[in-house]
């Protein structure tokens, strides 16, 4: 709904339709030549209305501003202030922008919707552009190869300092490996004089502290309660004449002063062996020994006989490692065997002699006992390595608890001291002591 200003100002002066003429106002032809178009004019009910408290108000504004109009428009100025042809000029500005618009965008259309079609290159800019691929092709070839080139010397440079770095290392760690293998030499060489230096303590055979102790209380004892704590020269002498002459007695009985219950003479034998080594198939030096050749007899029995330490004396068997089962005089609680070998000073090679030893024993019933042919497992008795440093007649005490009577012994030895066709036996002894009570076969430990 209109404004009560301009309803007020259209009932009181009624407008008169102007027609809009861009051409100035000098160059007009007389208003009596040119007929003026009339333009509808399509007024509005301004008419204010009934309940509008400011319609007289609004009226008088309009009857106030109807003169000024009506002036404006004899002065030829549009409403805004500006000439007409001023305005007729921005409208056809706007129109002639809009049109170009919409020519743009309908070319645009009609090329999208009418691609043009490619044109067909000619053999001529098909021959430049092979040739430009060609010369791209080539470049990039020389390029590679100088690439590869570089690359090739670059790991033959990698590869001499590789080289020389690795060839350094090796050198330094064989320089190191030659010291160390020194000191190694010279730390071997310190601990075989070790080795030899207590050994010669060991063969020097020095007397233990009960041994002494023993000794000390035998002399106390000899020279009696009324000698005083004076100790005359004449008597240690005397004291030390009497320990040498029972030495030398029990040396003279059988070399170690002890009962052998497996000797020969008494009732001891052989009764199995591993495989012996036959000397006669051989030939050379060992035929010439008293164990090489001819049918001597049971050769086996000669480790249960005195040797009077012959070499050669002795009987051999195969190989490093075997087995020899004696049967003894009679069922006895074992407590110590002797093994004997031909003196280092006259034998002709010791590597014969065995090694590691083990000892075991059982009790094997005859067939006048009663139950008859008892059958007891054999048991270890000891273990003991034969050594050459010491004497050539060797004692080793049994170590098994509880041992119980025995009238079989079986030596097993697992190797000897180098000698890889035959190990010698020159000897063997078993003592101990009988029985309380007469046992028929004797309980496992």
């Amino acid at each position: 709904m209109a404004s009560p200003s301009i309803s007020d100002a259209a009932v009181a002066s009624p407008v008169t339709p102007v027609a809009l003429d861009p051409s100035p106002v000098a160059s007009r032809p007389p208003a009596a030549t040119a007929p003026v178009r009339k333009r509808p004019v399509l007024l509005l009910d301004q008419r204010p209305h009934p309940s509008t408290p400011t319609s007289r108000t609004a009226a008088a504004a309009a009857a106030a501003a109807a003169p000024l109009s009506q002036a404006r428009r004899k002065r030829g100025l549009s409403s805004s202030g500006r000439p007409r042809w001023q305005t007729a000029l921005s409208v056809a500005a706007k129109n002639a922008a809009l049109l170009a618009v919409l020519l743009y965008l309908g070319d645009q259309a009609w090329r999208w919707a009418h691609p043009a079609p490619l044109a067909q290159p000619d053999d001529a800019a098909l021959a430049g552009y092979t040739a430009r691929v060609n010369d791209v092709e080539a470049s990039l070839a020389r390029a590679f190869g100088a690439l590869k080139v570089q690359l090739e010397a670059v790991d033959r440079k990698i590869d001499g300092e590789v080289g020389a770095a690795r060839g350094e290392l090796a050198a330094l760690l064989e320089e190191k490996r030659l010291a160390i293998e020194g000191q190694l030499n010279l730390l071997d060489a310190r601990t075989d004089e070790l080795n030899d230096a207590l050994g010669g303590l060991r063969r020097m055979e020095f007397l233990r502290k009960d041994q002494f102790e023993a000794f000390l209380d035998e002399f106390k004892e000899s020279l009696g309660s009324n000698s005083g704590t004076e100790v005359d020269l004449d008597q240690v002498r005397a004291l030390a004449r009497e320990i040498v002459m029972r030495e030398i007695e029990k040396h003279a009985a059988d070399g170690v002063g002890r009962v052998d219950y497996a000797v020969g003479s008494a009732g001891g034998r052989v009764v199995r062996y591993s495989e012996a080594y036959d000397a006669g198939k051989r030939g050379g030096l060992l035929s010439a020994l008293p164990f090489g050749g001819g049918d001597n007899g049971d050769q086996s029995q000669k480790i249960l006989q005195p040797s009077f330490g012959e070499p050669g004396q002795c009987f051999p068997l195969k190989g490093s490692s075997g087995f020899v089962e004696i049967q003894l005089r009679k069922g006895i609680i074992p407590e110590a065997i002797t093994l004997e070998h031909v003196s280092k000073d006259v034998a002709y090679d010791m590597s014969t002699a065995p090694k590691d030893c083990r000892l075991s024993g059982w009790y094997q019933g005859t067939h006048t006992e009663t139950p008859p042919n008892h059958a007891a497992e054999m048991y270890a008795l000891t273990e003991f390595t034969y050594d050459l440093a010491k004497n050539n007649i060797q004692t080793f005490d049994i170590t098994a608890p509880d041992v119980g009577v025995v009238n079989m012994v079986r030596l097993d030895f697992t190797s000897n001291h180098g000698s890889s066709a035959l190990t010698c036996i020159y000897r063997i002894r078993v003592h101990g002591h009988e029985p309380v009570t007469p046992v028929i076969a004797s309980p496992l430990p």
